[in-house]
């Protein structure tokens, strides 16, 4: 996938845990969990907005395109 999701890096800038950042989100941990470990294909909008605030952070601070080789198509 060329979509690297950065939230770990972020959250330990900002010095904080999972569950804190779970908790002022209102999404599960399990949820956030597989967004921070990348295993989700698809984020909400409206999920992207609570998490960037909570962190005070730009969405591009979380995510990042890497260009994959796509010559094998």
């Amino acid at each position: 996938m060329a979509i690297i999701l950065r939230l770990d890096r972020v959250m330990a800038d900002r010095k904080m845990s999972l569950n804190e950042l779970s908790e002022k989100v209102g999404i599960s941990n399990v949820n956030l969990s597989n967004l921070k470990n990348g295993k989700v294909r698809a984020v909400r909008f409206s999920t992207l907005d609570a998490i960037c605030e909570v962190l005070d952070c730009q969405p591009g601070d979380i995510l990042e395109y890497r260009c994959e080789d796509r010559k094998a198509l």
